[in-house]
């Protein structure tokens, strides 16, 4: 239901088609939006959907698999058409798990197990893996298979792109 409201009802005949609804998203709220992001309301409503459901859209929508309600149903939910990345949230899934002071590694092994399920969920369906690095854990998380963090540091983000061959501004 998310990426339905998020989207307008724009028949998209270049765009995969899927299982998702008609967008629910109501005409009118892009003349104000587009102001704010120097467009016209059409560029705008054009742009306004999610990647990577729309190669060109400039939305992306991401999933919290954080707690064991949501891990039970990782897969499904990570293949929902039109969502970029999900994290796994190791603060939450240690509270949901009953490990409240296991935010970090080493986790115990139904932490480990956890994070296991929703990377693989991920890369199942061909989506980003977010996750909290520093910079002694960024190469080896990497190389593993995240693939979307937040940067703490100018130093952090920079060795990210490295690692990435990832070009400014993105």
């Amino acid at each position: 239901m998310l990426i339905t409201a998020s989207r307008y009802p724009i028949e998209r005949p270049n765009i995969q088609k899927n299982d998702l609804q008609e967008g629910l998203r109501g005409a009118g709220s892009e003349s104000f939006a587009s102001k704010i992001w120097g467009m016209s309301a059409k560029q705008y409503r054009e742009l306004a959907d999610p990647w990577p459901l729309n190669p060109k859209g400039e939305l992306m929508m991401a999933l919290k698999i954080e707690d064991k309600y949501a891990l039970a149903n990782a897969e499904k939910v990570a293949a929902v058409p039109g969502i970029a990345f999900a994290e796994w949230g190791p603060g939450d899934m240690g509270l949901s798990l009953g490990f409240a002071d296991n935010h970090n590694p080493p986790y115990p092994p139904a932490m480990a197990a956890a994070r296991k399920r929703v990377m693989a969920a991920n890369k199942a369906a061909h989506i980003g893996f977010l996750e909290t690095v520093r910079m002694d854990t960024i190469e080896a998380l990497f190389k593993e298979g995240t693939n979307v963090t937040h940067g703490s540091s100018l130093e952090l983000v920079n060795k990210g792109r490295k690692l990435t061959d990832r070009k400014m501004p993105w």
